[in-house]
């Protein structure tokens, strides 16, 4: 029987849908000639499009513009970060280890630059919130080292309490990264509040191209050691010639992010009506991370019995674009490591589902969402149905 309903996009965690000022950002950077190294009118008009770029990520931090390091997204932001060499009042510092807690993003959990032996890990409670008095107990008597804990968490949501973790690490001497791509467009960004060193940060989760992500530094008298180095581009810090288009359009999705980050009611609503109607439809839901503070757009739920890999299926055929976990680990039998740290059976882990929602997503995205899944559920495991969580 053919779907006449147009598809739902429910993913956005994953990656938003490009928004219209970004393609016409990018479009118009395209149709332009210019290397932004180059000193002729073509080039000056390159890095004239750069410069505004970076303006708009820099106020979506609030940050100054030349605090903002243009590079190939997310992965690089957050490798380029996690170094035991930065630099401070131009002199080197050798930083001795690295503690991340136990949810990060797999590009933080593999440590980056550090050595195996320098990395460790630090636990969280059962709603993926990792404790300061616990992280402050591992790290009080280290050496400087570096400590890298996410703003929110990519599958739960749950947002972690940097304002403390800064403290901690300002109190005993340690550098203090962030990786921030899911807070970015949905809560305020703010390094002198957290104490951050330094942020990453991805413009196709707030609705810019994928391929282009940025360093965000509290200083630029501290920073990383370059990554990648080449010519002189982005202040010596990231060598290659500057992809114009991908920096314009990331520039709109900063301006367009940071109006929304202002109010996410709508989200917040949208999201509240969608958790009570999974609950309703199956009384047996699990909401991971459900008494700690969430994004506003974020739901990681499981009903016992109805496998994610199975249900993802069943969502794909009725057009709705839901996810399992992070995206970066699609496609992996291995359970999720964020539901794992968080104590979750291996069972119930295997059934999480996570939807997120964004700029686009609309009351009747969320009205099919559950118009489909007690269908799903029935074909699935009608028991849960009925089964009392």
């Amino acid at each position: 029987m053919p779907h006449h309903s147009a598809p739902i996009y429910l993913d956005f965690n994953a990656g938003a849908p490009m928004r219209t000022s970004v393609r016409e950002s990018m479009i118009e950077a395209l149709d332009d000639t210019g290397n932004a190294s180059s000193v002729h009118s073509h080039g000056r008009r390159a890095r004239g499009r750069i410069e505004a770029a970076r303006e708009d990520v820099a106020r979506l931090c609030g940050v100054r513009a030349r605090a903002v390091t243009f590079v190939s997204g997310g992965t690089e932001a957050n490798v380029m970060a996690l170094t035991p060499v930065w630099q401070d009042q131009g002199a080197p510092v050798y930083l001795d280890k690295l503690f991340m807690s136990a949810i990060e993003h797999p590009s933080v959990m593999t440590g980056g630059r550090f050595p195996v032996a320098d990395q460790a890990v630090v636990p969280v409670d059962t709603n993926g919130v990792i404790l300061p008095e616990a992280l402050k107990q591992v790290v009080k008597d280290a050496d400087p080292s570096l400590i890298s804990v996410m703003a929110a968490n990519n599958e739960t949501g749950v947002i972690q309490p940097l304002a403390e973790i800064g403290a901690i690490a300002q109190e005993h001497g340690h550098f203090f990264h962030v990786d921030a791509v899911q807070a970015a467009g949905r809560m305020p960004i703010d390094l002198d509040t957290w104490q951050a060193d330094a942020v990453t940060l991805s413009a196709h989760k707030i609705g810019g191209p994928q391929g282009i992500g940025a360093l965000v530094v509290r200083s630029t008298a501290r920073v990383p050691a370059p990554l990648m180095i080449g010519g002189g581009q982005e202040n010596w810090r990231r060598g290659g010639t500057e992809n114009v288009a991908a920096v314009a359009g990331f520039g709109a999705a900063a301006r367009e992010a940071l109006e929304e980050t202002g109010d996410t009611r709508h989200l917040l609503e949208l999201k509240t009506r969608m958790e009570a109607g999974l609950r309703r439809i199956c009384p047996s839901t699990m909401i991971f991370g459900e008494d700690a503070k969430r994004l506003a757009n974020t739901t990681c739920f499981a009903v016992p019995g109805i496998s994610a890999e199975t249900a993802l299926i069943a969502f794909d055929l009725e057009r709705v674009s839901v996810s399992s976990g992070s995206a970066c680990s699609s496609g992996k039998v291995s359970v999720s490591h964020v539901l794992t740290a968080m104590g979750v059976n291996e069972d119930l882990a295997r059934c999480a589902l996570r939807i997120s929602l964004g700029w686009n997503t609309s009351g009747t995205d969320i009205e099919r969402l559950l118009d489909v899944w007690p269908k799903i559920v029935d074909r699935l495991n009608p028991e849960a149905r009925h089964e009392a969580a």
